[in-house]
């Protein structure tokens, strides 16, 4: 071979090694999905999820990244609050977007629609807002499901305690939303009455889209009920508000998350200030480190936040910032985005100082769930903002 053709050779051979590495680079990103609701009347806690895991990634990838420099990319999909539309969503973002970690389920319908597809397919699941107790409860082994939110079980417990101690309640009825929300709830709830030897005043159920449901209110004000325990999404739970109002009972309410989602003061009216609902954080009172980094970053990143006031509803951000930074950390012990090691790297986590709490030993394949009891806070809305209840 002549000199000019070696030449010829070894510039072609180092043109075509150099031509890949921009565009390897580039797909080089490990995607994160994330299935809710973004529009709707659930849209205010789809973006609050969205914001949450934003400036958790922003932060990851700020510090280099994960395994060796990748960068982090969150890819989306609406799924309307719809079962069906969720799990479409979640295939697409499995097979076609190959996601390393599956986050979403606003809704624990959709949820428990996705909640196979995960385990089938080994791709971890992160649950940042459906409570439902059967979700990370689901039987499977090995179970793909994580969470970092409230719990049914849990939160039906701390429900009843709080009606008593702050209300004195001793015959709850219970008015719930006729889907799996509503069943895992019924079944904590009275469980957690029956650990107590107390049996409820009566059970209802409506809709999602009833737009009345004063029969319903109606047979429990007769059964003598001297609280309501509620639990339905914004929505649902603003007609059973305004139900109230045009039957003039004033009854306290003590509910489930949901009317924290959305546009709950508007939908329901003046006395959605009445409505006292869990939360597992609140940016409300002595910030710590991690909540003032967080607001810093949310503030610099949405003109809409000027403090506290604006980031609506917390939870959804508090959750979706921890999961997504307790992810990465299983991806990182996992040392890899493959879905049965990034399982066995949440059971690796020692410790996390997050922002709602430090999570110690957070996962055990026992316990997928992050959050307690322990980790809960009352509510309210005064006004459009929600804080928590004045002790």
């Amino acid at each position: 071979m002549s000199t000019v053709s070696r030449r010829a050779l070894l510039a072609a051979i180092a043109a075509a090694c150099a031509l890949p590495v921009l565009p390897a680079l580039a797909a080089d990103t490990i995607k994160i999905g994330l299935v809710t609701a973004l529009s709707g009347q659930s849209a205010r806690a789809g973006e609050s999820l969205t914001r949450g895991m934003t400036i958790a990634i922003d932060e990851i990838n700020a510090k280099g990244g994960l395994l060796g420099g990748r960068q982090l990319e969150l890819v989306r999909r609406d799924d309307e609050g719809n079962p069906a539309k969720g799990v479409l969503a979640a295939r697409e973002l499995i097979y076609k977007e190959k996601v390393a970690v599956l986050f979403g389920g606003l809704d624990t319908p959709v949820s428990m629609a996705i909640v196979p597809i995960a385990n089938q397919e080994k791709v971890p699941f992160m649950g940042p807002w459906a409570a439902g107790t059967p979700i990370t409860r689901n039987g499977a082994n090995p179970n793909y499901v994580f969470r970092v939110s409230a719990v049914d079980e849990v939160v039906d417990k701390a429900m009843l305690q709080y009606a008593q101690k702050s209300f004195n309640a001793s015959k709850p009825g219970l008015i719930l939303v006729n889907n799996p929300w509503g069943e895992s709830n019924e079944k904590g709830i009275v469980a957690a009455l029956s650990a107590k030897g107390m049996t409820p005043a009566g059970i209802e159920k409506f809709e999602a889209n009833d737009v009345d449901v004063v029969p319903q209110l109606g047979r429990l004000k007769a059964a003598g009920a001297d609280v309501l325990f509620m639990v339905g999404n914004v929505g649902p739970s603003a007609q059973v508000v305004k139900s109230l109002d045009r039957m003039g009972w004033k009854v306290p309410v003590v509910s489930h998350w949901g009317p924290a989602g959305g546009r709950f003061t508007e939908l329901a009216g003046p006395n959605a200030k009445n409505v006292h609902f869990v939360q597992t954080y609140s940016f409300f009172g002595s910030p710590s480190p991690v909540s003032t980094r967080v607001v810093t970053a949310l503030k610099a990143k949405y003109n809409d936040i000027k403090g506290p006031d604006d980031i609506t509803p917390a939870v959804g951000v508090a959750n979706a910032y921890d999961a997504m930074q307790l992810a990465a950390l299983a991806i990182a012990r996992a040392g890899s985005t493959k879905g049965d090691a990034v399982r066995e790297g949440f059971y690796k986590i020692d410790r996390y100082e997050g922002l709602i709490k430090t999570y110690v030993k957070p996962f055990t394949p026992q316990t997928h769930d992050a959050l307690s009891e322990n980790d809960y806070v009352w509510a309210q809305f005064i006004d459009n903002r929600i804080v928590p209840v004045a002790k």
